[in-house]
């Protein structure tokens, strides 16, 4: 048995979730701002977490539900994944975007499991605050350490694959790394890059 880690926003998703939902509202330039900073490593990650969730108060969360199930794939996820599966790697995504989507596209591309964040909530409104798995810089490499120790894989098995900053903690725990349309501050950590934005290309450098 092998693992592969995925990222969901700008690597499995074509875009990045709390961009989208930011639309929404009207906010959208100043949460882009924030994420792009945050994604080349510019600030930090729990920070910028926060005040970008703090910017999606008051908006409905049945809106959440209905942006998060609807998102743009990006070209190749399901092939990428499948190939993956039939390799024998169980497949696990980790991201700082929200479960409303890792977990509804969960059923739709196929991976085994998905570890994200909430979006908190009352009376049918963000009340502004995030938390949950993926809250900093260091947690997606916190999450793989102990799922190889949990599943017996050892870092020669495993397979990572994002696009940001918050993805550096995990590609120190793999032999596989693969930055897909990645900033530079991961294609410095990765032995496979990928420029095209389609993760099929992947499928041949897997062997």
């Amino acid at each position: 048995m092998k693992l592969a880690i995925l990222d969901f926003d700008s690597t499995l998703m074509d875009g990045e979730t709390i961009d989208i939902l930011a639309e929404q509202v009207g906010v959208q330039e100043e949460v882009e701002r924030l994420t792009e900073a945050a994604m080349r490593g510019e600030l930090d990650f729990f920070e910028s977490l926060q005040q970008r969730a703090r910017l999606l108060k008051g908006m409905d969360a049945s809106i959440v539900n209905d942006v998060c199930h609807n998102l743009p794939l990006m070209p190749g996820a399901k092939e990428f994944i499948h190939e993956l599966k039939c390799r024998d790697y169980k497949v696990a995504v980790f991201s700082g975007g929200f479960r409303n989507a890792t977990r509804y596209y969960k059923q739709v591309l196929g991976y085994d499991t998905e570890f994200s964040n909430i979006l908190h909530h009352v009376d049918g409104k963000l009340t502004g605050e995030v938390g949950g798995d993926v809250m900093f810089d260091f947690s997606k490499g916190d999450l793989l350490l102990r799922l190889q120790d949990l599943l017996g894989i050892s870092e020669q098995a495993t397979l990572v694959c994002g696009d940001g900053a918050n993805d550096v903690s995990m590609f120190a725990h793999a032999a596989k790394r693969i930055a897909f349309c990645a900033k530079p501050v991961l294609k410095e950590k990765a032995n496979i890059i990928i420029e095209e934005k389609d993760l099929r290309a992947a499928i041949p450098l897997l062997d």
